[in-house]
């Protein structure tokens, strides 16, 4: 049975980045534009048989996964968290989520879930590539070893990119094949 890997929709962060600094957008929500990525995807998504899903706690992931799976429940996994080399990288604690999110579960997660290490010039600490390579194929191994398919695992594109080689663009939907 099929992993299907989901890109969020476009963020605060992806609109305003060009390229020539960090525009300091931590954890960026979704555009409108973002949102109706999301709310287009849903009919695509619907036609997979998704059974499970789970999403990065990343407030742009967890709002498209809510978008494309209206009514469903979704669980949230850190180690589908973004490659932090960005401002929007950066995450919000367990309790600032329940407030956003209050009909989502996030007791399970550390009060600093996402990489901690040397910071870069705008004071965000980067995750080395051999850090990111090992947590995604811990993720990889993770993914693979659930039993409940078809899976839907709404998180990144440098998530997607290490685990499959392919660039998505907002809101692709990419099968994972072992």
């Amino acid at each position: 049975m099929t992993i299907h890997l989901i890109r969020h929709g476009q963020s605060e962060f992806n609109a305003a980045f060009t390229g020539a600094g960090d525009p300091m957008i931590f954890d960026a929500p979704l555009t409108e534009l973002g949102q109706s990525q999301a709310r287009a995807t849903r009919a695509r998504a619907a036609a997979l048989g998704i059974e499970d899903i789970l999403c990065s706690p990343l407030t742009r992931a967890i709002q498209t996964a809510r978008l494309i799976f209206p009514q469903r429940q979704i669980s949230v996994e850190p180690e589908t968290r973004e490659h932090l080399g960005h401002s929007c990288d950066i995450g919000i604690n367990p309790s600032r989520l329940s407030q956003s999110f209050p009909d989502m579960t996030f007791d399970h997660l550390p009060q600093i879930w996402w990489h901690q290490g040397p910071e870069n010039e705008y004071g965000v600490p980067v995750e080395p590539q051999d850090i990111f390579a090992a947590r995604m194929a811990r993720l990889a191994r993770a993914l693979h070893a659930r039993q409940t398919r078809p899976l839907a695992v709404v998180c990144h594109g440098n998530v997607i990119r290490e685990l499959t080689g392919i660039d998505p663009d907002n809101c692709d939907i990419v099968e994972l094949t072992a």
